[in-house]
């Protein structure tokens, strides 16, 4: 990554709005890059990581916590934002939340010009679940090209690792909207930060 790479994430980052319905999305102004994930997947935590802050994006231990769209300004003005979008698969959650998640989630993914590029992430201690198959079958609904990011790679041993990327890259082979091969990553450990960066500025040049 190069020194103008680096100073756009060093640069200033805000939290802009919450959205919990499409009436309430900010003005379609810049770039946006959507972080999507089951509950827990540490989608928060990597988009901290992403950003070299500690706290921009809240963490917690607590499953289903983001419940909207959260929206983050990279730089002023902005020269893209970050969507937090609401984790999904949570099973304690009530129906009825459940529904107005996915609809959500599913209306901003189809009807969002200025959404560059999602993210998909997938926890290397769980794997792909029918719930992330759900997930990549709406964004293929919706014709909105993902990557595939690998969280909390430094939870499990290398073996696990490459058996969850090799069962997840097969998976992406009957997705039309993902792309191929996986970025592999640890918020903790400050891994695959660097490729991940590279990889959100790359689709906005697409």
């Amino acid at each position: 990554m190069n020194a103008d790479h680096n100073a756009i994430f060093s640069g200033p980052v805000a939290f802009l709005k919450s959205a919990p319905k499409l009436e309430f999305l900010p003005d379609a102004e810049a770039p946006e890059i959507a972080f999507a994930g089951r509950s827990n997947v540490g989608k928060s935590s990597l988009i901290n990581a992403l950003l070299g802050r500690k706290a921009i994006a809240r963490t917690s231990v607590t499953p289903g916590r983001t419940q909207e769209l959260n929206f983050f300004d990279v730089g002023a003005p902005p020269s893209f934002r970050i969507v937090d979008m609401p984790g999904y698969g949570y099973a304690r959650a009530p129906v009825k939340t459940v529904l107005r998640w996915r609809y959500l989630i599913n209306d901003y993914l189809r009807g969002r010009q200025v959404l560059a590029r999602t993210f998909l992430l997938i926890d290397a201690r769980r794997g792909i679940g029918k719930v992330d198959v759900d997930m990549m079958a709406m964004l293929d609904g919706a014709a909105v090209s993902y990557r595939t990011v690998l969280t909390k790679t430094d939870k499990v041993k290398q073996t696990e690792r490459d058996k969850v990327a090799a069962e997840v890259e097969a998976a992406l082979r009957g997705h039309p909207a993902a792309f191929p091969g996986l970025i592999l990553t640890s918020s903790e450990k400050n891994y695959g930060i660097e490729e991940l960066r590279s990889a959100v500025l790359g689709s906005m040049r697409c």
